[in-house]
């Protein structure tokens, strides 16, 4: 589960969504542009932008629609957006809907990017440069080099797009996420996020300075054309927003890293490989099995001992890096964390370094 923080049951979030259903309904009945814009809608936005430290938000159906949504907006065919390998497949979708000539560059290769930057420059230097990374990687739970990609930024004046759905809630003081955790919310052009994995509810949001918004508003067709996401959902996601901005929110994502740590240490070597994730911290756990079938068989064999743990496959991830995908959340007890460890050394002591 991406319920990082156990909020999707959380009370405070049920009621605030029953208040709302009790108020306005269980829609909104038209598009955000029409008559579809919620006094929870503008509540939600407002929270976002604070919390992010933005001058403004947008909030949308899915993450899949902001990510679309913003690309297909912010880029032309005269332009170039620069996607990191690993990038989810809404921000390859966004690109490749935006006609931009796209490059991609391999796993947090900066060296590479830094050769498309310098072609970009010299072949396009009338296009806008759009450089799309996440925050943390959905499959490989490692982070961005987000320090030097701003840098590369500034120094060849592109855009930064920073995807940080799965590092709100988790990383940094209030879960504000990477950028926050580096001290570079003001150096990330768009920060786009969800409010389905730590947040607890449903739908996706881009922060970024009011002109943007103002754009994405006038031109991106996913957040145009669609009607707008469930007051209750507004309600419920902004309810989530105060609360990680709460001591006990706060005290709730240090219990998120108590948990995180209980399962590094209780782990013999070599179980998960050496990932970056076991490193730099994340939430995730990806455990490279390579062998797709023997990646199914592991997982059913992890659900008779009671524990969900699902195998990812191609095409999710490449052909011959099947894995199981372990995360960890605040919701999970000590001895959850205990067996899962205990259960991993016993049915795969060695594991497939990650590439």
């Amino acid at each position: 589960s991406n319920d990082y923080l156990g909020l999707a049951n959380d009370p405070h979030l049920r009621d605030a969504a029953t208040a709302a259903i009790s108020e306005f309904g269980v829609g909104a009945g038209a598009s955000r542009l029409v008559s579809g814009t919620l006094s929870p809608h503008v509540r939600l936005e407002a929270a976002l932008a604070k919390w992010k430290g933005t001058q403004a938000a947008l909030a949308f159906s899915s993450g899949y629609a902001a990510a679309v949504g913003t690309l297909q907006a912010i880029a032309s065919k005269n332009d170039v957006v620069l996607l990191d390998k690993l990038s989810h497949a809404s921000l390859i979708d966004g690109a490749k809907l935006s006609g931009a000539t796209i490059r991609v560059f391999p796993h947090n290769h900066l060296g590479k990017l830094e050769s498309h930057l310098e072609w970009a420059q010299r072949e396009r230097p009338d296009a806008r440069v759009v450089i799309v990374t996440e925050a943390v990687f959905s499959m490989d739970g490692d982070r961005a080099p987000l320090r030097q990609l701003v840098g590369l930024k500034k120094r060849f004046g592109a855009m930064l797009l920073l995807d940080e759905a799965h590092s709100i809630g988790v990383i940094g003081p209030n879960g504000r996420g990477l950028s926050a955790a580096e001290g570079l919310t003001r150096h990330v052009d768009i920060q786009m996020g969800t409010l389905s994995k730590a947040l607890g509810v449903s739908g996706g949001y881009i922060c970024a300075s009011r002109s943007v918004i103002e754009w994405l508003i006038n031109r991106a067709r996913s957040f145009i054309f669609t009607t707008a996401p469930p007051p209750a959902m507004a309600a419920a996601a902004t309810a989530a927003v105060e609360f990680l901005g709460s001591h006990a929110g706060e005290e709730c994502r240090l219990l998120l890293w108590a948990r995180i740590a209980a399962l590094r240490s209780g782990l013999e070597g070599g179980v998960l490989g050496e990932t970056e994730a076991m490193h730099s911290g994340s939430a995730i756990y990806p455990m490279i099995v390579g062998d797709e079938r023997e990646a199914v068989e592991l997982s059913r064999a992890l659900y008779a001992e009671g524990l969900l743990v699902p195998a990812i496959r191609y095409p999710t991830v490449a052909r011959g890096a099947a894995r199981l995908r372990v995360t960890v959340t605040a919701a999970h007890s000590e001895q959850q964390i205990t067996q899962l460890a205990q259960v991993l050394n016993r049915l795969r002591p060695e594991a497939i370094p990650a590439a």
